[in-house]
């Protein structure tokens, strides 16, 4: 009796179990270095002997330089789905931070907040990385830092 019980039981959890939501696999981690004005990796690779105390310094560094950096920048592609987006202060001494979202997204607009991705925080002092994790449908976004102010670099989602 007792083994035509178990029996039962097995074969419930296993047929309930067939049509219970199946875990999805672990974000795909994205790795994004920022040294003074810039992203490393949106920028080919190349960094920028930039020398910067603050943002102040990035802002008049991207006034001279952006436009033709930006013809360079290579977009980032991925597939539509869940990333962590892992950014790391590599020797700017003051905080950054990190902040993606839809291209068309407008942080003045209330809606925006409830129909747009966006993603953002700070925190990010000299050597430390901080994860952002967010899902990611397809269209175009933007990642930047405005407290290391970089150019909007793309990111396009197939």
């Amino acid at each position: 009796m007792k083994g035509l019980i178990m029996f039962r039981l097995l074969a419930v959890f296993t047929i309930f179990s067939a049509f219970a939501p199946q875990h999805a696999d672990a974000a795909q981690v994205i790795t994004l270095t920022q040294t003074p004005c810039q992203f490393v990796e949106a920028e080919n690779g190349i960094v920028h002997a930039i020398k910067s105390t603050s943002a102040k310094d990035c802002e008049a560094y991207n006034r001279q330089t952006q436009a033709e950096r930006l013809k360079t920048a290579k977009a980032l592609t991925l597939k539509a789905g869940t990333y962590t987006f892992r950014v790391k202060n590599e020797n700017v001494p003051y905080e950054l931070g990190f902040w993606l979202r839809d291209k068309d997204y407008n942080w003045k607009n209330p809606l925006h907040k409830l129909t747009k991705t966006s993603i953002s925080g700070g925190g990010l002092t000299t050597g430390v990385s901080r994860d952002y994790e967010v899902e990611l449908k397809p269209g175009e976004y933007l990642y930047s830092c405005p407290l290391n102010p970089t150019p909007d670099y793309k990111l396009i989602v197939e």
